[in-house]
Formats: C-alpha cells, sequence, structure tokens
C-alpha cells in the first residue's frame, strides 16, 4: 500500500516556475516508478514524467522536454516535479502517482498506475 500526497500548486505567470512535491506513505518503494500527471479540463490525463525509485534514470514526456524535471529524496520518500518556463498549456490538475515497476509504468501508461495522490492544481495565467 502506497499513500501519496502532492503539495506546492498554485498560480503562476507565464515563464515563472513552480515545483511540486509528492510524499510517499510506504514501507518500501524499492520495486516501483513514481511519475507525474497532469488532467486539463475536457482533456485526458497524460504522462508528464517518472522515474524508477532505484535508478537515477528518468523519463519526461516530450511536451515539457527541457523544462520539467523529475527528482527524488530517498530519505523523505518524497519525488519533486521542477517546473521552469510555465507556460498557458500547462494549466491543469497535477497527480502524483505510484505503482510496481513494469514496462507499462515505466511507459508511463496511466491506467498501469496502482496508487495516485488526490492533484493540485497548476493555473499559468497572467
Amino acid at each position: 500500500q502506497v499513500q501519496l500526497v502532492e503539495s506546492g500548486g498554485g498560480l503562476v505567470q507565464p515563464g515563472g516556475s513552480l515545483s511540486l512535491s509528492c510524499a510517499a506513505s510506504a514501507r518500501t518503494l524499492s520495486n516501483h516508478v513514481l511519475g507525474w500527471f497532469r488532467q486539463a479540463p475536457g482533456q485526458d490525463r497524460e504522462f508528464v514524467a517518472n522515474l524508477r525509485w532505484t535508478s537515477v534514470i528518468t523519463y519526461v514526456a516530450d511536451s515539457v522536454k527541457g523544462r520539467f524535471t523529475i527528482s527524488r529524496d530517498i530519505a523523505k520518500k518524497t519525488v519533486y516535479l521542477q517546473m521552469n518556463s510555465l507556460k498557458p498549456e500547462d494549466t491543469a490538475v497535477y497527480y502524483c502517482a505510484a505503482g510496481r515497476a513494469t514496462d507499462q509504468t515505466i511507459a508511463g501508461k496511466v491506467d498501469s498506475y496502482t496508487y495516485w495522490g488526490q492533484g493540485t492544481q497548476v493555473t499559468v495565467s497572467s
């Protein structure tokens, strides 16, 4: 069982930065992939970035590559999403998710993730 709690959303102007945090409560995350997804109004939930807890390798969607960075603090069991050069089209509810490490979770398939946080709103607007 994994419980996830996101924080750090808010309102930011275009070109600004925001950092999201996701604190995980779990006995172990060693066999898990943790990721960030987002969902804009009227759109499907989409993959943003993920990492395998035991690896330094990260995966980032093309739409945010070069602007967003995912990282983790093993001791704190927390995963972060640093978002720079934000655009209005980045506006969405951002979700943290976790799932057993499989080809599907590593590939960022939404339905393959078992555990989800409650989401945090990110609004990019002037």
